[in-house]
């Protein structure tokens, strides 16, 4: 019988909000107040998601780029059950398991221009911000962890991968607790190196239209400690970090633990962005979190769709969803996030996680019709060409409570992750 993982209330920088509360607000209002033109050195200009201004503050991090504050935004949030955990357990038994797929493009892009213009690097460039390694080697730093660290680079899927390692790690007793998550920014290298692709939409990202036309990119971050101790994690959403248990969630009733209840992946390995166009590797991953779950496809409450906005994507996930669900696919809500929160690559697992839990929590005991889950902020028009899922829009009518998520993240290449969270009785 497997242990079961408990995760804390998440830590969230994002466009959508920089805590649980505010970033729970924009996802059941649709807000897109986030999403803003940008103009590139290029002079391309891109709608994107970004952190308002002044949001961020200067860390102590020996190399203090974007990335790396909106990565100690969300941590802060999670800091007192980081250390409640390195009372329990110590510093060396505490894993960090990080998605992203920057390597220090803010410092490193002007540091580079700075060589060619004048011979020399700048005093602030060092080779260590361009290692993949420097998001977890800071959480570390920052906290002074002694425990293995590691990177993924899976592109949309990460941070989907580096909650399943996290897991790993305290299952197989090599740790006993794990920060896992992801960071990433919407830096000039992202944007046009996705622009290069042509998969950038020049208006707001419109996932499953018949008119969607590319991905809005986003920055954030989203961080969790995932341990087997339920004490050390709470389950308070939207007011604050407690690490007590039996938290209450501010509806007025004790909130259940929420616990990582099953996870799949796979990997297309068949093109080098796009994924398999029949939706099967992406069928692969969903049907096997629901295994590992021990699950049925029925008790599944809400579905974080990945929803890009691609032409590809859309179309394989609509199929995945409607071969894992059945005749469920067009009746069980569903709905991308990343209208509101932008596509925020490495991170966007763990922010769309972030939206689960939220789900989770801020609706426990409620009845039907008091139900608010993430909206589906599109134009209308779903692409007849695609099997109908339930998008929620805010008409929409929930028939059962909400204890049960799946979030779906598909990264370039095929490489699937399937997350399943759920409360649990202690």
């Amino acid at each position: 019988m497997k242990e079961t993982l408990f995760l804390s209330e998440p830590g969230i920088a994002c466009a959508a909000g920089n805590n649980a509360a505010d970033f729970w607000r924009s996802l059941t209002t649709g807000s897109q107040d986030g999403l803003v033109k940008v103009k590139t050195h290029s002079g391309r200009e891109f709608y994107a998601a970004k952190i308002r201004e002044g949001a961020l503050k200067k860390t102590s991090a020996r190399y203090d780029m974007r990335a790396i504050q909106i990565e100690d935004a969300a941590l802060e949030q999670i800091a007192p059950a980081v250390q409640a955990a390195k009372q329990k357990y110590g510093a060396a038994r505490i894993a960090v398991c990080v998605g992203c797929c920057d390597n220090g493009s803010e410092l490193s892009v002007a540091g580079h221009r700075e060589y060619f213009e004048k011979g020399a690097f700048p005093k602030y460039y060092s080779l260590e911000i361009q290692g993949a390694d420097y998001p977890a080697t800071y959480i570390k730093e920052k906290f002074g962890l002694a425990g293995p660290a590691y990177v993924f680079a899976t592109a949309c899927s990460s941070s989907g991968s580096a909650t399943i390692k996290a897991a790993q790690l305290v299952q197989a007793g090599i740790v006993d607790a794990a920060i896992c998550g992801g960071v990433d920014v919407a830096s000039d290298t992202v944007l046009l190196g996705f622009d290069s692709l042509e998969a950038v939409s020049e208006t707001k990202t419109n996932p499953f239209s018949a008119a969607r036309s590319g991905i809005t990119l986003g920055e954030g971050a989203a961080f969790f400690l995932l341990s087997k101790d339920k004490d050390l994690v709470g389950a308070s959403c939207g007011g604050g970090m407690s690490t007590a248990p039996g938290t209450t969630t501010g509806l007025g009733s004790p909130a259940a633990p929420i616990a990582l209840l099953g996870w799949g992946e796979s990997a297309d390995a068949s093109h080098m962005t796009a994924p398999l166009a029949d939706g099967s590797g992406a069928f692969c991953a969903m049907n096997e979190a629901l295994t590992f779950a021990g699950l049925d496809a029925s008790k599944i409450d809400y579905v974080n769709l990945h929803g890009t906005g691609t032409r590809l994507n859309d179309s394989m996930e609509a199929k995945a969803v409607a071969q894992v669900f059945g005749s469920l696919a067009a009746a069980v809500p569903a709905s991308s996030t990343k209208p509101m929160t932008g596509h925020t690559l490495g991170a966007s697992s763990s922010v769309e996680l972030a939206a689960c839990y939220c789900s989770i929590v801020n609706n426990d005991k409620k009845s039907s019709a008091e139900i608010k889950l993430p909206l589906h902020v599109y134009d209308g028009n779903y692409d007849p060409d695609l099997p109908r899922l339930n998008l929620i829009g805010p008409e929409t009518k929930f028939n059962k409570r909400i204890n049960v998520c799946m979030s779906n993240s598909f990264g370039f290449g095929g490489c699937n992750v399937s997350l399943i969270i759920g409360k649990t009785n202690g």
